[in-house]
């Protein structure tokens, strides 16, 4: 699968160019020092290094999950993806675009058109009704009422909240809000969408019950999807991909069955230890729900609200 920006095709989607992050007073120095072989520790003088020289690919059309613990990281390379945060050194290009380079103004245009997020605490507006939040994207590009409207109840409808289009979210349950949150970026017509820690603030069955529909809507629409996680069984189920950070490095980067028979060393070794591996994912295996799946079953408002637009 490609992904098209214009007039090109880009077989690969997300790149990430020997990343460096570091905060504090002296950063540039810093990111010398950790080439020339200093340690996180030995820099820390001059700053505290996040992110040390990462480097991967993302293929159009495949998860590519980045898990690791507190601390490793993983969360500041996400924002690097979309220009949240600038690297102290290296580069990020998505579809073609430099974003690490890029101008205020082409920055805006990089996240209207190719890269929405979905934050794990939802973002959403709490006066605005769940189709005025999951059309939000649409009205910052300038999409007129009627188009964002039409093309945003589409969205709802395969996420399962048509019917809660009119409510507010103080209505929902978390699970609901988080489905707006989806709604959203699925809304925004972009190709690639990063998601950070994005169910783990969701009890255990709704928390499934999302990474089922995420596997099955990415089957249906072919969206490239950056997730940030800290749970490997939730990294092995989703991930077509899966790259282990630990202290600011990328320790191993590979498929779920790579990284289960071949860890790269003791601590990914650890780690796998205790994986489920009855829901390790295996490309082309699709989800339990299939592909296109709908969630139509088990959605309900928050403590039994009546919800209005509900039948």
């Amino acid at each position: 699968m490609l992904a098209c920006c214009g007039s090109n095709v880009f077989e690969t989607a997300v790149e990430a160019s020997h990343l460096f992050k570091v905060f504090g007073k002296n950063p540039e120095k810093a990111v010398q020092r950790l080439k020339a072989g200093e340690t996180r520790a030995d820099v820390r003088d001059d700053g505290n290094a996040a992110v040390v020289d990462v480097s991967f690919s993302v293929n159009t059309g495949e998860i590519f999950v980045i898990m690791g613990l507190s601390g490793s990281g993983k969360s500041t390379t996400l924002r690097m993806l979309n220009g949240l945060f600038t690297p102290t050194a290296g580069e990020v290009t998505i579809l073609g675009r430099n974003v690490t380079h890029a101008s205020k103004s082409e920055l805006r245009d990089i996240r209207r058109s190719s890269v929405s997020m979905v934050f794990q605490h939802f973002a959403l507006l709490p006066h605005w009704t769940v189709l005025e939040n999951a059309a939000y994207g649409l009205e910052i590009q300038g999409v007129a009422k009627a188009e964002r409207t039409e093309r945003t109840m589409e969205v709802l409808r395969k996420v399962g909240l048509e019917r809660w289009a009119n409510a507010h979210p103080s209505e929902l349950s978390g699970g609901m809000q988080q489905r707006v949150g989806l709604a959203r970026a699925l809304a925004s017509g972009t190709r690639i969408l990063l998601m950070d820690e994005a169910f783990s603030a969701l009890d255990p069955l709704i928390r499934r019950e999302m990474q089922e529909q995420l596997m099955g809507l990415q089957e249906e629409l072919g969206h490239t999807i950056v997730f940030i996680t800290h749970d490997l069984n939730e990294a092995m189920l989703l991930g077509d991909r899966i790259a282990i950070m630990r202290a600011g490095q990328i320790v191993q980067n590979g498929t779920p069955e790579e990284i289960l028979n071949a860890p790269a060393n003791d601590y990914v070794a650890r780690f796998i230890q205790d994986v489920d591996r009855s829901r390790v994912r295996r490309r082309g295996r699709g989800t339990s729900r299939g592909a296109g799946a709908h969630v139509t079953a088990g959605a309900e408002p928050r403590n039994g609200k009546s919800v209005k637009g509900a039948n």
